[in-house]
């Protein structure tokens, strides 16, 4: 049967809905409390009018709805409950109530059953319980509905110690699945970890009665993250919890915020709010759980030596319930491990002792052990900032804290959720929840530079200077709180810090350093021709010291590995070691060789020889490898050297680069040089020597390449239209549109060639299109570097001269701008 909604009409309840929707005077709880009400009364009428007597049956809001929480597209979460003496009119009434909220477009979660079936079910299904615990009375009996809520909630009660465990294990299946909130850069609002479920789950816990959440801050976050929903829901006009890249800037105008990341930043100290404290009830209430698990054992052991039990103290680390006190052990002054837990002595002063938290967070992170909260927040009403420049004690401690490995994360992150890293550290505010728009970074900004010191931690042992490690790992990205070059700002930021944190004047410059050019040595390797004595030179004059450059080579890994996989990877890591070797022998007093020295091998010369002889490509594929790391492992393949000879002649480059990115190999270098052929030889041939990858499955083989690559320079194989039909063939996802290419020449860069340096959006083909491009401005390339990041791709270029000698600077600039030009299209 069908019914139209009474009150659907203008002056009805979907007319009140919309102008409550529309008043932006009205927002955030005020709105969402008023949405229910309204959302109360409609659904009130609607029950009187299908069941005027009211008797052994009631309709009752349980979930968001109960909780008075409807964003503009919330689902309705509705139980109509009955004592099971009329069915017939209950399912009459259901009709009447379900018809009109789905006429009006609105999301309905419904079911219909008496107190003895919800009570079933919920114990069957966690999520219908979590669901009741927030029921409430919405019309008809209700009398009912406090029965079923007195029953539902002694129910939880009593089943506490077996269903909390089950609880958590769904969170953090969640958390698996969906991620945590306060690092993803499209993050679902309800399902990942430190979101809207979570703190769900912790009202859960509270309602148990067994253990409760940290409350300060909580109800604040949880009510932003719904502000933020109810904005996504306006904005967009659907029911989502996905932030998605696209809507991230309307979500923010809505909400009065400067822009996106403003907006996400928000986000992020919410869900940090909410997961540390999820952290914290969940570690409560494992420890209850297990302090009643060996009640029984007690009481027998009471009723045994009842005399020792009388004489137990009762009250600080005193027995509760008539059990033996605790066990404490000392780790450090002042600070002790107590059920599983480090918290403070009990002739701890932190009012009189500034190095406490310091101290505490290291013995900590050294044995492992979690903060407890109580002695983080006694610690934080006390503590007060470190004079200037601080103690060496409290210097030590922190670069023990940095030094302790994984465990400094958790550590950590109890520090600050009480503000104590912001009294220590003031310039930390800037990156605190920072985001980072860049697909390759997994963490925000903060969480960035404490990962960079646990992966540094585990390379104090190689470098001769641990310390200036650690602390250059924390402060290596200081500077993206600021505008500009972030490691600009960052190293005057760093200078101030460390020479706050007690370094001498020496120490201070080498810190400063290391944060000046903490991506020098990648991007150096990556894009460089490390062959070029300028290349070598150049960094070697930045680094200034055999220390130094060691120093730089460990967080130069250790930045990389805490980044996210696509910025570290063997070959990365070889380019990395064999430009820090060439540094060093110069900062030793070497010189670095002359290019132009290289003579070519045997195998390239043989090469060079069948290329004549059969007047067609000629090539070679033969994989590297580099040593395990374990002395039982396997080698790691680091990529395929690829060699082609070919008779001199125009399209080379773009010809190679397109028959590779039709069979889906990935270029890392690429280096083009003409070979002098042994007298009495005719012609000339040009040699390409490049490093590739498969981008997945396995390689081609070597024939179908030079099968391909002769179609391509006699023009019979339209490369470019191939690779527009692959493209055109995979669906386009929606995003953020790509800011567009760049192309700039790096100056005094090379007395050899000149370098062109390419920005631009990674697709398939786009070395083909620079090729094509460069073709068309009648340079040549002499040697090609490409490196990608994520979805951004950063090629480097040497070309010259037909003559061999680098651009004239004004035809080198036109270069350029015709290479942009061309890729803009």
């Amino acid at each position: 049967m069908h019914h139209q909604a009474e009150d659907s009409g203008p002056g009805g309840y979907a007319a009140a809905r919309l102008r409550l929707l529309n008043e932006k005077a009205r927002s955030g709880p005020p709105r969402r409390s008023a949405l229910a009400g309204l959302t109360d009364e409609w659904l009130a009428g609607l029950f009187a009018a299908g069941a005027p007597a009211a008797r052994g049956v009631s309709l009752v809001a349980v979930g968001g709805y109960g909780r008075a929480e409807l964003s503009p597209r919330s689902d309705l979460d509705l139980l109509l409950l009955h004592d099971g003496s009329d069915p017939g009119t209950v399912s009459k009434l259901a009709d009447r109530l379900w018809y009109p909220v789905w006429d009006l477009g609105l999301a309905l979660d419904h079911s219909v059953r008496t107190p003895t079936e919800a009570r079933r079910t919920a114990g069957e299904d966690l999520k219908v319980q979590l669901g009741l615990l927030d029921a409430r009375h919405v019309a008809g009996d209700l009398g009912l509905t406090t029965a079923l809520r007195t029953t539902v909630l002694a129910d939880w009660r009593n089943q506490a110690p077996k269903r909390l465990p089950a609880l958590r294990e769904l969170c953090e299946e969640r958390a698996a699945r969906q991620g945590e909130l306060q690092y993803l850069l499209e993050p679902d609002l309800k399902e990942a970890r430190g979101g809207l479920r979570d703190a769900t789950a912790l009202r859960a816990v509270a309602a148990s009665w067994l253990a409760d959440a940290p409350r300060e801050g909580l109800a604040e976050a949880r009510s932003r993250l719904l502000d933020v929903r109810d904005a996504l829901h306006l904005t967009t006009g659907r029911a989502t919890d996905r932030l998605a890249l696209q809507e991230q800037d309307q979500v923010a105008a809505e909400l009065g915020l400067l822009d996106a990341d403003a907006l996400l930043r928000q986000v992020y100290e919410a869900a940090r709010v909410i997961a540390y404290a999820g952290d914290v009830t969940w570690r409560e209430v494992g420890r209850v759980l297990r302090s009643r698990s060996v009640r029984p054992r007690l009481r027998k052991l009471a009723r045994e030596r009842s005399d020792f039990l009388r004489r137990a103290v009762v009250g600080d680390g005193r027995a509760l319930g008539g059990g033996p006190a605790p066990e404490r052990s000392p780790l450090a002054e002042g600070v002790v491990e107590q059920d599983g837990e480090v918290v403070l002595a009990r002739a701890a002063r932190p009012d009189r002792d500034p190095v406490l938290p310091l101290r505490a967070a290291a013995a900590a992170a050294q044995a492992g052990l979690p903060l407890n909260l109580h002695a983080v927040r006694r610690m934080a009403a006390g503590a007060r900032a470190l004079p200037s420049p601080w103690p060496a004690e409290a210097r030590q401690q922190l670069l023990t804290l940095l030094g302790s490995g994984r465990p400094t994360v958790d550590v950590w992150e109890a520090l600050e959720a009480e503000g104590l890293i912001s009294l220590l550290l003031p310039d930390w505010d800037r990156v605190r929840c920072r985001p980072q728009r860049n697909a390759v970074h997994l963490w925000t900004v903060d969480r960035h530079l404490i990962e960079t010191a646990v992966r540094a931690s585990a390379f104090t042992r190689r470098v001769s200077r641990p310390d200036l490690l650690l602390i250059a790992a924390l402060l290596h990205d200081i500077g993206k709180g600021w505008p500009g070059d972030h490691s600009v700002a960052g190293e005057v930021i760093a200078r101030d810090v460390a020479a706050r944190i007690g370094f001498d004047a020496d120490d201070v410059t080498v810190i400063a350093t290391l944060v000046r050019h903490h991506l020098l040595l990648v991007e150096t390797a990556t894009r460089r021709d490390l062959d070029d004595p300028a290349t070598v030179r150049s960094v070697a004059e930045a680094v200034g010291s055999p220390g130094t450059l060691e120093l730089l080579h460990a967080l130069t890994e250790a930045d990389a590995l805490a980044t996210g996989p696509a910025a570290w990877s063997s070959w990365r890591a070889a380019l990395v070691a064999d430009l820090v070797k060439r540094v060093a022998a110069v900062l030793a007093g070497q010189a670095p060789s002359d290019p132009e020295e290289a003579a070519p091998t045997a195998q390239h010369e043989r090469l060079a020889l069948e290329a004549v002889a059969t007047g067609a490509p000629v090539l070679s594929l033969r994989a590297q490898t580099e040593p395990p790391a374990e002395p039982s492992g396997d080698p790691e393949p680091l990529g395929v050297e690829l060699l082609i000879a070919v008779p001199d002649q125009a399209g080379v480059l773009p010809a190679v680069a397109g028959v590779l990115a039709m069979h889906r190999l990935t270029v890392r270098t690429a280096e083009l040089r003409s070979l002098d052929l042994p007298d009495g030889v005719d012609g000339s041939v040009l040699l390409l020597d490049w490093r590739v990858a498969a981008e997945y499955g396995s390689l081609p083989q070597a024939a179908r390449l030079r099968a391909d690559l002769v179609r391509a320079l006699d023009g019979s194989l339209d490369i470019a239209g191939r690779l527009a039909e692959r493209d055109a063939a995979y669906p386009r996802r929606r995003g953020v549109a790509a800011p567009p290419p760049r192309v700039t020449v790096a100056p005094a860069a090379s007395r050899h060639a000149t370098v062109i340096e390419v920005r631009a959006q990674d697709a398939p083909g786009l070395l083909f299109r620079i090729g094509r491009a460069l073709e068309d401005t009648a340079v040549r390339v002499r040697s090609a570097h490409v490196s990608t990041l994520g979805a951004n791709a950063v090629d480097v270029f040497y070309v010259t001269q037909e003559q061999g000698v680098p651009l004239p600077g004004e035809e080198a600039v036109a270069v350029a701008g015709k290479l942009e030009e061309a890729l803009r299209v």
